[in-house]
């Protein structure tokens, strides 16, 4: 027999560092156990913002998803800047290169709804160019 699903939540916490608190009680999870667990799977990732889908089941047990970081917080990194253009037709905070570009599609590729990598590249180019980072040809 299945068990019976209560709630599935989606949410960002800081890899390897999860702690109990108001985020993870809206989970209906025990948060002590969710928390052991999670940060064990994330110890590498700590600094990262690291996206996760928990699915919490009446019998208060718990699965959960580990995603990919964000594409912002990666564009973010790559181009070293702390946060994206107010306008980015107008001012340009950054620039990243195509090989940098192509780095960060095939690490999103599997969290992204593309069949192949130019258009994770395309997606991951429109996410530069909405932050106002520019691509520098190679």
């Amino acid at each position: 027999m299945s068990k019976r699903i209560a709630k599935v939540v989606k949410m960002e916490l800081p890899g390897g560092e999860a702690k109990p608190g108001p985020k993870l009680a809206s989970a209906g999870v025990i948060m002590p156990k969710f928390c052991t667990d999670f940060n064990a799977k994330t110890a590498d990732r700590r600094g990262e913002t690291v996206p996760v889908i928990i699915t919490a089941y009446e019998d208060k047990s718990h699965d959960f998803v580990i995603k990919t970081t964000p594409v912002a917080e990666l564009l973010k990194k790559a181009a070293g800047i702390a946060k994206g253009s107010a306008n980015q037709k107008t001012t340009k905070v950054g620039h990243i290169s195509k090989a940098k570009l192509r780095e960060i599609a095939e690490y999103k590729m599997p969290d992204l709804n593309c069949n192949d990598i130019e258009a994770a590249l395309k997606v991951i180019e429109g996410s530069a160019h909405n932050m106002g980072i520019t691509i520098d040809e190679d």
